[in-house]
């Protein structure tokens, strides 16, 4: 068998990441340039800080990926890269690379959903057994993702409105804590009590869709109150109550997902699945489901790269899924949601989704 060599490129948010995959689960190479002290004095990522960060970085990653793994531009199979969700300009930044050189050396162009590539980071833990069900959590995505087969993601839980990770770096923000705030309130989490009380939205309405504004609110409304009566927080209980709230919602949501999804493999993903109060909540959890393989992203891939972008988009390739030269960036983007006509199955039982 041939292998199948990946180009891959990530930069949909402020992180730029090139990435030379073998046969989707193994990585010859991954550079990462990191943008994080750039828009700490902005508190939140700037867009157009982070699109100049793309350019004077991306044609250095590709070289340095291509001399780790020690191949040329000969040695690839297809260029894969990111083309949605994320801030637009920073997108066309890794497409317009992307395309440049799939075009000059005539390579297949393979298009992936950046949540796609998220999930199939777990191809370095392990080959992906379906039907599998993933819960994406990260800076702009709160949802469930069910995946009958290979290839086929279809959401069946999203947020109504913040996504946890975004809230996590509103509640930093408002604590004084520096961007990105989601390590440090894990961390102080771990120190304190739960001695405020927070409020856990749509946590017992018996379905699966998520909601965090009201609980960032919460907590900037406390915050800003007692600095209004000169009152002083204790900061570290303020983490562990706004966490113990969010894993709560979490892992009720999940309990929830899995007894009407008895799937094989359940994916935690996304840069808030490095949140260790998350992990350890989720490998209780599991002891529920034992009949569920738990896989949890590893901590170094549970962020924005480009190794995670190569796994999805060895599978995008494998199906035939390619792009043309008009390949456009789509900030918006998003997986279909579950409809009527999409059944749940489990092989070898006829219907059992409830």
């Amino acid at each position: 068998m041939t292998d199948r060599i990946i180009l891959a490129f990530e930069s949909s948010a402020d992180e730029t990441s090139v990435a030379i995959i073998k046969n989707g689960n193994e990585i010859l190479s991954l550079e990462i340039a990191t943008q994080i002290k750039s828009h700490q004095r902005f508190g939140g990522i700037v867009p157009e800080v982070a699109s100049r960060h793309h350019i004077e970085q991306i044609t250095l990653l590709v070289e340095a990926a291509l001399s780790d793994a020690q191949l040329t531009y000969d040695d690839l199979t297809a260029v894969a890269v990111t083309y949605g969700p994320g801030l637009v300009g920073a997108l066309l930044i890794g497409i317009t690379a992307a395309k440049t050189i799939a075009w000059a050396h005539n390579l297949p162009l393979v298009p992936v959903v950046h949540m796609a590539g998220h999930i199939s980071a777990a191809q370095f833990v392990e080959p992906i057994q379906y039907p599998a069900l993933a819960l994406m959590v990260s800076g702009g995505h709160t949802e469930f993702v069910l995946m009958n087969s290979e290839n086929d993601y279809v959401v069946v839980g999203d947020t109504r409105d913040d996504a946890v990770g975004e809230s996590y770096d509103k509640v930093g923000r408002t604590m004084g804590l520096s961007y990105p705030a989601g390590k440090t309130i894990d961390q102080m989490a771990h120190q304190g009590e739960s001695t405020y009380q927070l409020p856990r939205a749509l946590m017992n309405d018996g379905k699966l869709d998520f909601s965090f504004s009201g609980l960032k609110s919460a907590v900037i409304n406390l915050k800003h109150n007692a600095d209004q009566r000169s009152e002083t927080l204790d900061l570290t209980n303020l983490a562990t109550s706004f966490q113990s709230a969010v894993l709560e919602i979490l892992l009720t949501k999940t309990r929830l997902a899995l007894e009407k999804y008895p799937v094989k493999m359940f994916i935690v993903a996304g840069g808030v699945a490095a949140n260790q109060g998350l992990r350890d909540g989720l490998d209780q959890l599991s002891a529920e489901f034992e009949q569920i393989k738990l896989v949890k992203v590893p901590l170094e891939l549970a962020g924005d790269n480009a190794a995670m972008i190569g796994a999805a988009g060895d599978i995008a390739y494998r199906h035939g899924k390619r792009a043309g030269w008009d390949l456009n960036a789509k900030p918006g983007l998003d997986f279909d949601y579950l409809s009527p006509e999409i059944e749940f199955k489990v092989p070898g039982v006829e219907n059992n989704q409830k």
